[in-house]
């Protein structure tokens, strides 16, 4: 069905593809895995012909892509479908209009045939009573069974997954991985998923390939993968983990109770509750971020873990209860005192936020400069030159975010975050979308510099591996209330069933 023979691809001087031999046998479930950058993307849009290979060939039901015309390469297409890591879904149109555009576009179908085939397909899929509503009704489960249905309404041979799971919380990834799988059984497709969850790698593939530095460094079933010898292999894997609990090697399972004493708490929440219209996002929540520790607040998407985080960051005034930071209620402070509250507090986003305009060093400055109380130039050099070299980038500091790597990328963000002396720093998910490598890596980043900098840290995460590596204290949002907090340990020992299911599929 889909054969790659010595394919390789550069962009300029850069290759990202090199010498690529790959075979996706029909009706199984073929996963591709690898470090960012190793060239995943890549190998998908080659495989459907959204980039060419220069050389090598990429032969799509026995024709050779590079020598097909544009009419000959839609047709192909039309054999295939393809879900993407954010459903892609037009928010103007009924949820029976998405799945029915394919067919409205491509095929000769009346309207009432495509009617009934893709009432049929929301069937099979659980979701025909969804036909009439617009996407931004649905929850994302249900988002991500239309995204499926409308890959599959033209009945495709072969179906390509785009990191599904990237940014899913644990339930959610479980969700979408047995609907990869019934919806593989309903439709008899041969599916290939570009995956960074080496859970999901276990429970869906037949094979598995590995991309390393653009080549293919493995290709076999789940137990080769296991037994291969090969350095970067392992090092992924074991990273990676089994997505389980027992079998994860956390560093921080078994953490002791924490030693801060009782009550020296940096925030104190206190009955918070926040509608928006007839949407109650916080009922009650009640939650002590204790002081130079590492917090980490989890949850589902939708369970008001970010709107809990913009109370504490003073953005969003309270529906009821209180909300302390330092001691002082947010509620009572004006606008100007909250901006001043602010600079004590750092944040890194999920993708840095760096200015491609500016060097490094100019990135770290920007916060310095443009403070109302402004240091001096040479107190702004020292500070900068200071966190360049403890956090290991003085290497880099001429140089812009485009030519440095996803790691420095972050650790620059660190470094602007944490130039301002900030008492209290918060990770906005900053794991979502990376490989097991990359998640360790900033596992490593938050605790290393929650140590140096002696600093107050909370994190939000969907990643339960990250959490019970480096949480001193973890608190579970669910429906809007606080559904545990505890150390890791009393987490895993939690009987709270919404706690159990949310771990379990961790």
């Amino acid at each position: 069905m889909l054969s790659l023979r010595g394919a390789g691809k550069s962009f300029g001087a850069l290759e990202v593809l090199h010498d690529v031999n790959l075979d996706i046998p029909t009706g199984k479930t073929t996963v591709i895995i690898g470090e960012s950058g190793s060239g995943k993307s890549v190998l998908l849009k080659l495989m459907n012909g959204l980039v060419v290979a220069d050389k090598g060939q990429v032969l799509l039901f026995g024709e050779d892509l590079a020598r097909c015309s544009g009419r000959k390469l839609d047709v192909l297409r039309k054999r295939t479908g393809m879900v993407l890591q954010n459903y892609a879904l037009i928010d103007s149109i009924t949820v029976l209009d998405n799945v029915a555009f394919p067919l409205r576009e491509n095929s000769r179908l009346r309207e009432r045939e495509i009617r009934s085939r893709v009432l049929h397909t929301l069937g099979l899929l659980g979701i025909a009573d969804a036909a009439t509503r617009l996407p931004s009704e649905l929850s994302g489960g249900m988002k991500k069974r239309v995204s499926f249905a409308r890959a599959v309404i033209h009945e495709p041979e072969l179906v390509l997954f785009d990191e599904p799971t990237t940014g899913l919380d644990p339930v959610m990834i479980d969700f979408v991985d047995n609907l990869i799988a019934e919806t593989q059984r309903l439709f008899e497709i041969t599916s290939v998923i570009i995956s960074h969850d080496m859970a999901s790698v276990m429970r869906l593939a037949d094979r598995v390939a590995m991309l390393h530095g653009g080549t293919l460094c493995f290709q076999g079933d789940v137990a080769a993968l296991q037994a291969c010898p090969l350095e970067a292999v392992q090092r992924f894997i074991s990273v990676g983990g089994s997505g389980r609990l027992a079998d994860a090697g956390v560093t921080q399972a078994v953490a002791a109770v924490s030693s801060q004493a009782k009550g020296d708490n940096a925030v104190e929440v206190r009955g918070l509750h926040k509608r928006f219209g007839d949407n109650h996002v916080l009922r009650g929540i009640d939650l002590d971020i204790p002081r130079k520790e590492i917090t980490v607040i989890i949850g589902g998407s939708g369970s008001g873990k970010s709107v809990l985080l913009k109370h504490i960051l003073g953005l969003f005034r309270p529906d009821a209860g209180s909300v302390k930071v330092d001691g002082a209620e947010l509620t009572a402070m004006s606008e100007g005192q909250l901006e001043e509250l602010r600079t004590h507090i750092g944040m890194l986003f999920q993708g840095a936020a760096l200015f491609d305009s500016m060097t490094v060093w100019e990135n770290l400055a920007f916060p310095l400069v443009e403070r109302g109380r402004r240091p001096s130039r040479s107190e702004v050099n020292r500070r900068i030159s200071e966190i360049l070299e403890r956090l290991h980038l003085s290497e880099i500091a001429q140089a812009n975010p485009a030519d440095i790597s996803a790691g420095q990328r972050k650790r620059v963000g660190l470094a602007r975050a944490i130039i301002t002396k900030p008492e209290i720093m918060i990770y906005d998910e900053p794991t979502t979308g990376q490989d097991p490598v990359m998640i360790r890596y900033v596992d490593d980043m938050i605790v290393e510099a929650h140590a140096a900098f002696k600093l107050t840290s909370i994190v939000i995460s969907h990643d339960m591996q990250s959490t019970f590596r480096i949480a001193d204290k973890v608190a579970m949002v669910y429906e809007g209330r606080m559904a545990a907090v505890g150390t890791p340990a009393e987490l895993m020992a939690s009987t709270v069933p919404e706690v159990r299911k949310f771990i379990g599929c961790a």
